[in-house]
């Protein structure tokens, strides 16, 4: 179960949410153990009407399931839905990115006007590949969460930006439980971060593509590789 913590009541709903997901993004709330909005609810001292909503809010993005007599637990991804996650998600950012990709004038202008927040997004960049490099999994989820979102500010559709971070928290909700458990983790956290941003900031459209290919490749890889154990077993999962 989730750590006691203090919640600042102005924004229960949401901080529940928020705290909620961290923890399954931590591995420290897992598939399988059910909880119910009373444990919750007394875990953080409030009431029950906000935690049923986050709980509502989590199930409706594809991160919790419920039962009406048993109460809520994480979501199970399958290898097939990780796969299918990586699949959406290339057709995702290739929309998000398509003006650049067809070397748009209006892109040259956008990425002017947003040059600042390009100062922002290179910097998470940067951060996200160190700890893909470092194998330092909980500071590598923040700052490629918080990457994809700010880049796709910037260059992008918010409705599309919205269900990309949707896709990308399941994918890593899917992604921790083996992560966690794997020597050889280094080799399965993408680092390409940087390179991405620098092609972008030069709206160069093929060495966009040439990047954003080589991470979905690096996806479907990791899939294939899961799924050769027949059945896939996640390593350890950390309390």
């Amino acid at each position: 179960m989730p750590a006691r913590g203090a919640v600042n009541r102005s924004t229960l709903r949401q901080q529940i949410a928020d705290a909620l997901r961290d923890e399954v993004l931590a591995g420290r709330l897992q598939p399988r153990v059910e909880f119910t909005v009373k444990q919750i609810a007394e875990q953080y001292g409030v009431s029950a009407t906000p935690v049923r909503e986050a709980l509502f809010d989590l199930s409706a993005q594809g991160l919790l399931e419920s039962d009406q007599h048993r109460g809520f637990r994480v979501r199970e991804f399958t290898v097939a839905d990780y796969r299918s996650m990586v699949d959406a998600r290339a057709l995702v950012i290739d929309a998000v990115f398509r003006g650049i990709f067809d070397g748009t004038g209006a892109v040259h202008g956008l990425l002017v006007t947003h040059q600042a927040a390009l100062v922002s997004v290179r910097r998470r960049a940067e951060e996200a590949a160190r700890a893909a490099r470092g194998g330092d999994l909980d500071i590598l989820i923040g700052y490629d969460l918080r990457f994809w979102r700010e880049l796709g500010a910037v260059v992008g559709n918010p409705y599309l930006t919205d269900f990309l971070h949707r896709l990308r928290v399941q994918a890593w909700v899917f992604a921790v439980p083996y992560l966690r458990g794997d020597a050889d983790v280094r080799d399965w956290l993408w680092n390409g971060h940087p390179e991405l941003v620098e092609a972008i900031a030069a709206a160069d459209g093929d060495a966009v593509r040439t990047v954003l290919d080589a991470y979905h490749a690096h996806g479907l890889s990791w899939a294939d590789r899961l799924a050769a154990d027949d059945p896939p077993h996640p390593g350890p999962r950390q309390g």
